[in-house]
């Protein structure tokens, strides 16, 4: 297996490199032409070996290296191209709310299997997006690279924001063994939200070191307003991680002012990343790239 790891990626397809036994490693050279479109060129024959492109689709730019690096991979010789997109831009348009949108995830998810024999992505934002492709994909879950971490640190309850993310904390507080609640959220718009707990939840608080858990952080408006609402119940201390760290604008500043801590993985790079999907990726791979 030879590990190339795109712009967006480049640590993290290390990280997964050396998690696969130090299996071979690249980054292909990148430029731009004056007119703006991108070059890449991987320096390494790949012949009849596998390829594992590693690259989030945070921007444009990004899903468009992508598809340049999988079509160099086959030029190269490439046996298979396995896809990792850690971070699936997208995801969020999953279905068609009025006539004559686009169902986003679907048509991202056609381009990202283009050139690829499988591809392999974390924490999605709905599952919807899995039936999307056609092509193998797999699914790494975020919340054991973030369990890792917290459980180095004292946390004593886990919160979901919101009814959606109620899975994911449920999972969390499985695997550390530890006790979650959920808070009641009404959204105002794209920056600003209304949270409420009930009396039982309240006193489940006071006193606890809480951790809240969400899949992605990005203006950071809902994770600021739980926050506040969970140090006005008492907590002793409040921390925040997600799996997927965008911080928006100065969302980072603003929840680094109201918590003890931020922790994300390394599917994008930011500021909060202190956990590593590298195994959990890792792990895919050796279960379903193996083969002939």
């Amino acid at each position: 297996m030879y590990l190339i790891g795109g712009s967006a990626s480049t640590a993290l397809a290390e990280r997964i490199s050396r998690e696969l036994e130090n299996a071979p490693f690249g980054l292909p050279f990148q430029k731009r032409f004056p007119d703006g479109e991108m070059y890449v060129r991987i320096g390494d024959s790949l012949a009849g070996a596998d390829a594992v492109i590693v690259q989030s689709t945070r921007t444009d730019a990004d899903l468009v290296e992508l598809l340049l690096l999988k079509d160099a991979a086959r030029e190269a010789g490439a046996r298979r191209v396995f896809t990792v997109v850690p971070y699936f831009a997208y995801a969020r348009q999953d279905r068609r709310f009025y006539p004559g949108e686009p169902v986003s995830a679907r048509a991202v998810a056609n381009v990202v299997e283009l050139g690829s024999d499988a591809v392999v992505t974390v924490e999605l934002h709905s599952p919807l997006t899995l039936g999307a492709f056609s092509k193998p994909i797999y699914e790494v879950s975020g919340i054991p690279a973030l369990a890792r971490l917290l459980a180095q640190r004292q946390v004593d309850l886990i919160v979901s924001p919101d009814k959606g993310g109620v899975a994911r904390v449920e999972r969390m507080a499985k695997l550390l063994d530890k006790p979650w609640i959920q808070l009641a959220k009404h959204r105002i718009d794209s920056d600003h939200v209304e949270l409420s707990l009930g009396a039982a939840d309240r006193e489940k608080v006071r006193g606890a070191r809480v951790a809240i858990v969400d899949d992605v952080i990005s203006t950071g408006g809902t994770i600021v307003e739980s926050a506040k609402l969970l140090a006005r119940c008492g907590a002793a201390s409040v921390a925040a991680a997600c799996v997927h760290g965008l911080f928006l604008r100065d969302a980072f500043e603003r929840i680094k002012a109201v918590t003890d801590g931020i922790y994300s993985t390394d599917t994008l790079v930011n500021p909060a990343e202190k956990a590593s999907v590298a195994p959990d990726i890792a792990q895919i791979l050796r279960q379903h790239a193996a083969g002939p």
